[in-house]
């Protein structure tokens, strides 16, 4: 793919993440969320690229548009997978709360895991520590072994985890191990991605969330030199079919990172929607707003922070033209 997409990506989470901005919260996640998508969408038809969803906002008959399979962009060469989530903590953005995002990954045909819509245990750090973790080891084992990396002691790594009550156990572990923990109540893309960014002040992360959400993520490992490991949990017959289908004939293999994301060859974009460890929040300034964005390409490791100024026609959520600050 060619490195001039990159941009173009950047734009398609630009536009959602002005779009579901203007509701942040007014309490209404599934107007939020939808306007995301309707603003994804729309600016997709532009980009030039033969896409087809792999994971979306469900199957067909269960979302208008964005759903798997559907075919997107302008239908000419490269021909790609793509892997969004319009609004990444549409919670987050209903209460005003840190960290929502709009995400988009991008990867040939064929190299994203088409994951199922079901829950994926995970363990994620960033690339100081890729190598030293293992999603069947201890808590406290994982501990050790990225405090060494990163040439700490143990209580002076952050794990971060979703607040969840399946999670007690785990929480209780790493705690006993005397590390600190971070807890968030959504948005788990953000938090494995935080892992592999300097200054946040997350070290690694444990625990179990969506797994499309968990293939997002690692595509963004990737880019950045992680590792994420994971491992699906199908819930009875009908999830373990699913799994079946997408070609997995063991539901309870160990998924490392080239099984979730095969290849080099990704871009991954995210534009903040609420303020974040990582990126800014959308600012509205009258006839113009202020987005902050990251974009990075797996194949030579570049990151790029793109902070964008749009220039807003009186129509809602348009995007006349933008100024755009990289930095690299």
């Amino acid at each position: 793919m060619e490195r001039e997409l990159a941009l173009e990506f950047v734009r398609v989470t630009e536009a959602a993440a002005l779009a579901s901005g203007r509701l942040m919260g007014r309490g209404d996640k599934e107007a939020a969320d939808q306007a995301a998508v309707d603003a994804m969408r729309r600016v997709f038809d532009t980009v030039h690229v033969s896409g087809t969803v792999v994971i979306g906002e469900g199957e067909m008959d269960e979302a208008p548009m964005l759903y798997i399979g559907e075919k997107v962009g302008t239908g000419v060469d490269p021909c790609v997978d793509i892997a969004v989530d319009p609004l990444e903590g549409t919670n987050l953005v209903s209460k005003g709360l840190p960290n929502a995002l709009s995400v988009v990954a991008v990867a040939p045909k064929g190299c994203l895991l088409h994951a199922p819509d079901i829950y994926m245990e995970k363990i994620a750090v960033g690339p100081r520590a890729k190598g030293c973790i293992n999603l069947d080891a201890p808590v406290s084992a994982n501990l050790k072994a990225v405090a060494k990396a990163l040439k700490r002691d143990v209580r002076d790594l952050t794990a971060i985890i979703l607040d969840r009550p399946r999670h007690a156990k785990i929480i209780a572990e790493i705690r006993a191990a005397g590390a600190r923990v971070k807890l968030i109540t959504d948005g788990d893309v953000s938090a494995a991605i935080a892992t592999a960014i300097e200054d946040t002040g997350v070290d690694i992360l444990f625990g179990t969330g969506g797994a499309p959400e968990g293939v997002i993520a690692a595509a963004a490992l990737k880019c950045l030199g992680g590792e994420m490991q994971g491992r699906l949990m199908p819930d009875g017959e009908q999830e373990l079919l699913r799994v079946n289908k997408m070609g997995l004939e063991d539901a309870n293999k160990l998924l490392m990172l080239d099984d979730l994301v095969m290849g080099d060859d990704i871009f991954f974009a995210a534009t903040g929607i609420t303020d974040g460890d990582m990126l800014r929040g959308v600012r509205y300034h009258g006839h113009t707003a202020k987005t902050h964005s990251l974009v990075m390409r797996g194949i030579t490791g570049t990151v790029r922070n793109i902070s964008a100024t749009h220039f807003l026609e009186k129509k809602p959520h348009f995007v006349a033209r933008s100024a755009v600050h990289l930095q690299d």
